[in-house]
């Protein structure tokens, strides 16, 4: 009997090394992959966090202006004098100065994209302009959602979202405490040793390990597949935007996302309602301000312009304060809003969406949400930059280091149950985990050079 438990526990205990043996090394490969773009997208989403701020301090000469006594020039008047910089292109949207120390924009639609026209409200005069994709927060965004590179590349972004979750939940694994009695909440060592950068990276993680997987979960709304996929669902189950609100007006085929310069995510899918009554004389931008004030838009909407004689003029606007979110669309002959709409008239998973995004984008409790998401950028990058220097120093010279392979094969009926449950949740990830699987089970393990540059 006595042999009979000691060999139980030794059995217990040899699983339990494999499985650590396995994860680690799932965790080493996820981040060898992951690092790189987590960097990026830990340092571009800390600066769009702060979009707003750098606007009014870094860009103020096109932003803010001096509030003056005098009335604010009429928005078609503010357009005219723009529409000198683009006399052929089509007037696409205006914002209006979201405070009286604040400028006027109108975007053109050009051959070479939109265009933006800044402009002192008081006086007309231009105060700067630019193609869209050279201003800066557009900049940033762009990066972040690696679109520069093509459509196909927002896809790796997601597929990293799914590996961060991946990295949260296998680090704990591997943090959660064994009988150490350090690297748990405290860092030992100096910098000159690798276990100190092991428990930075350890303890950092563990710590924060919470907020990343929430910025990742809250990403992926955005993303192409899995994005598309719950826009589907919250369409399909009316738990997104009431579309019984377009019941009784006639839609065109294009949806909000392509039409609107200024949209949410829950708004992208909807129909772009047409207005009636094509033979009258079409409103001005004047009247159209006029009833979005009327009718209560908070400061900040933007007003989308008809294309042609079948659009609809719209104003939307999605501030730091969810409840004062709005897009209404306005028919462009009567001024009668066709569709008006609100937070409050969204479905549950909407709301909740729309919800962790404005917690994402630092906006729902104000200065300590952006605090909150910038401590967790640092965080992100600390931990990276800490697994990279601990590889270095573990890593042997002329190889990548690899953590060792499990010596049982029983342990591979758990990883690959684990890669399925990731790969029904986040379906890119999935297919990248079933690769790297692939990759070392089948090629790495059997080819000896491959072997030897990754022991």
């Amino acid at each position: 009997m006595t042999d009979l438990t000691a060999f139980r526990q030794a059995s217990v205990s040899a699983l339990s090394v494999d499985t650590y043996r396995a994860i680690w090394r799932w965790h080493f490969y996820a981040g060898l992959i992951a690092v790189p773009f987590m960097i990026l997208l830990a340092v571009t989403g800390s600066l769009y966090l702060f979009r707003d701020e750098i606007d009014r301090t870094a860009f103020a000469s096109r932003t803010v202006v001096a509030e003056e006594t005098t009335p604010q020039q009429a928005p078609s008047t503010l357009i005219a004098k723009a529409q000198t910089l683009y006399p052929e292109a089509r007037v696409k949207a205006y914002r209006p100065p979201v405070s009286p120390t604040g400028s006027a924009r109108v975007t053109f639609a050009t051959d070479a994209g939109a265009a933006y026209v800044f402009l002192n409200p008081y006086t007309g005069a231009v105060l700067d302009t630019m193609l869209k994709t050279q201003e800066f927060n557009e900049v940033v965004r762009k990066l972040h959602s690696l679109e520069y590179f093509g459509a196909y590349a927002n896809r790796v972004i997601e597929a990293m979202a799914g590996f961060a979750i991946i990295l949260v939940v296998s680090g704990l694994y591997l943090w959660w405490p064994r009988r150490q009695t350090g690297g748990v909440l405290t860092v030992r060592g100096t910098p000159s040793r690798r276990v100190f950068w092991r428990d930075t990276h350890a303890v950092t993680g563990a710590v924060a390990g919470g907020f990343i997987a929430f910025l990742a979960l809250s990403g992926l709304p955005w993303s192409s597949f899995w994005g598309g996929k719950l826009t589907e669902l919250t369409v399909a189950t009316s738990t997104g935007y009431p579309a019984a609100l377009w019941d009784n007006v006639p839609t065109s085929s294009e949806h909000a996302q392509h039409a609107m310069q200024t949209v949410g995510w829950t708004m992208e899918a909807s129909p772009m309602p047409m207005s009636h009554h094509p033979m009258d004389a079409p409103l001005g931008i004047d009247r159209i301000v006029e009833i979005a004030r009327e009718r209560g838009m908070a400061p900040g909407y933007e007003v989308t312009l008809p294309a042609d004689a079948a659009g609809v003029f719209t104003t939307a606007v999605y501030p730091d304060d969810l409840s004062q979110v709005r897009t209404i669309h306005i028919d462009q002959y009567s001024g009668q809003p066709l569709v008006d709409i609100g937070y409050a008239d969204y479905g549950p998973v909407a709301k909740l969406t729309e919800f962790a995004i404005n917690i994402h984008m630092g906006q729902e409790f104000g200065l300590l949400n952006q605090l909150l998401m910038l401590a967790t950028c640092f965080a992100i990058i600390l931990s990276s930059v800490a697994a990279v220097v601990m590889w270095l120093k573990r890593r042997p010279s002329g190889r990548l280091g690899v953590p060792p392979y499990p010596t049982s094969r029983r342990v591979y009926g758990v990883l690959w149950g684990m890669a399925i449950v990731f790969g029904v949740l986040f379906p890119l990830s999935g297919l990248l985990i079933v690769a790297m699987i692939a990759i070392d089970v089948l090629l790495i393990r059997r080819v000896p050079v491959l072997k030897r540059v990754f022991a």
